[in-house]
Parts: structure tokens; sequence; C-alpha cells
């Protein structure tokens, strides 16, 4: 009898444990995209990357999450530079998840000097690499 019990306990394990692996497990949340390869959310690092494309990159550490470009001078505004920081702070694809910083600096007789950088500006770079994280991430859930 005892010998019939252990057959049929471990028979009815079996099966349930075959059951599991036959079924379809749910696919895992890309919005949360706990990252593979990088320490940071990989859709808010790519949309920085993206978004900064235009400037200099003097350092980027994907691992860490720091973007650093170097001074850009946009051609409209010969006068002006800019050099922006953009830190990934989470594996989540949050809003909290991104910071950005920058600094400006005007041309006055031949020498650098630091200027104020409106607020706006700051805002501006957040939410377009924000939009920009979630249209990947939208894409990446299409395909």
């Amino acid at each position: 009898m005892n010998r019939l019990l252990r057959t049929a306990i471990l028979g009815s394990l079996a099966l349930s444990i075959t059951a599991c692996g036959g079924s379809k497990r749910p696919e895992a949340d890309l919005a949360a995209s706990k990252v593979t390869t990088i320490g940071v959310n990989s859709y808010l690092w790519r949309a920085s990357l993206d978004t900064l494309s235009f400037m200099p990159l003097l350092q980027t550490d994907s691992n860490g999450g720091v973007i650093v470009t170097d001074w850009y001078v946009n051609p409209n505004t010969p006068t002006e530079r800019m050099k922006v920081t953009v830190t990934v702070l989470d594996q989540d694809l949050r809003a909290d998840a991104l910071r950005v910083a920058a600094l400006r600096e005007v041309n006055r007789t031949g020498q650098w000097v630091a200027a104020p950088v409106q607020a706006a500006t700051v805002q501006k770079l957040e939410d377009i690499i924000l939009t920009r994280a979630r249209d990947l991430r939208r894409a990446a859930i299409a395909n």
C-alpha cells in the first residue's frame, strides 16, 4: 500500500510539472524593462543617446547610467554653448528615473563665461527623452 501511494504521488507530481512546462507563460512586462546587459533602463538609455546625438559625447557609462556631452555650439548662436549631463537612475521606465543637468556659457569678448540655464530647457530635454523612451517601448511591444 505504501508503494502504491508513493507511485500515485510521484505520478501526480510528474503530471503537474509536465502541465506547467507545456503551457505558455505570460510574457514579461516590457514597461518594467529589467535590463539585460546594461545597468539601467534600456529605453531611457537609448532615448537619451538618441536625443543627444547631435552633441559630441565626452563620456558614456551604461552601467552607471551617465552620459556627459562635450560643449556644443549651435551654429545659429555661435556666442553660446551648452554642455549636458543625463543620468538614468533606475532600471524601470519612470519619469523620476531620469535626471538632466545642463551648463551654459556665453562668449564675452573672447572669454567663455558661465550663464544661467533656463529651467524650461532642462525640463524640455527630460520630456523629449521620456517621450522617446515610451515610443521605443511601444515599438518593442508591437514586435
